[in-house]
């Protein structure tokens, strides 16, 4: 007999957290559960076969639940409370992917908002036109994390241009920005710690069509 059939196995999982910006409004893809056991609003999900990979598993899910395929998706973290889940013992393994906003449908979209950038490990709040939602399993917590997770990577990295579209203004980077950290930014230092980073670069293309003076657009650099 294998040592492994001694121990009771847990079940595992993938959540997927897709998260975009709408109108200056940080926003995450929910989905509604009201099976075995389990009612309220979710990150999309699915259990992990024995047959298949953890990537093969988030393919499948953003495929089967969310109708999307080529995302690029990275691990955020593992969530395994003995009672996070009420069908039974069951690890969460979380990934995290940033989206422009056109590759989602904005029916499955809700707020998000984490009031505090200074304290860890708050939960979420999650809306819909102003009114909260009931979010299953330990969701809120995880999406206190992911926004955390993005504000502490957003200094540093290039993470919050996976929000924009390939061509985009100064504007666009600062309302992102802006969504993400949950706060206003004054524009002319942003800008001008935004184009020394040196992440970005001109096109020599602008806006047409308004009624100010037309941005330019930008796109960013290759990695080296």
């Amino acid at each position: 007999m294998s040592t492994l059939n001694k121990y009771d196995k847990p079940s595992v999982a993938v959540d997927l957290a897709i998260m975009t910006v709408v109108q200056g409004q940080l926003k995450v893809l929910m989905v509604e559960r009201d099976l075995n056991g389990v009612s309220g609003w979710a990150m999309p999900g699915g259990f992990v076969h024995v047959d298949q990979s953890l990537e093969t598993t988030v393919d499948r899910v953003l495929r089967d639940k969310v109708g999307l395929e080529n995302v690029h998706f990275e691990q955020l973290a593992t969530y395994g409370a003995v009672d996070r889940d009420p069908r039974g013992r069951v690890i969460s393994i979380v990934y995290l992917a940033l989206c422009p906003a056109h590759l989602l449908q904005e029916a499955d979209l809700a707020d998000v908002i984490v009031n505090d950038p200074h304290v860890a490990g708050q939960d979420a709040v999650v809306q819909r036109n102003g009114v909260s939602m009931s979010l299953a399993f330990d969701h809120a917590n995880i999406l206190g994390d992911v926004v955390q997770r993005l504000r502490g990577k957003l200094d540093y990295s290039r993470i919050g241009f996976a929000l924009l579209d390939t061509l985009f203004t100064l504007r666009d980077v600062q309302e992102v920005h802006e969504a993400i950290l949950g706060r206003p930014l004054k524009k002319p230092p942003f800008r001008r710690k935004l184009l020394d980073r040196g992440f970005i670069r001109p096109t020599g293309v602008f806006e047409t069509g308004g009624a100010y003076r037309p941005a330019e657009f930008y796109q960013v650099k290759p990695e080296e």
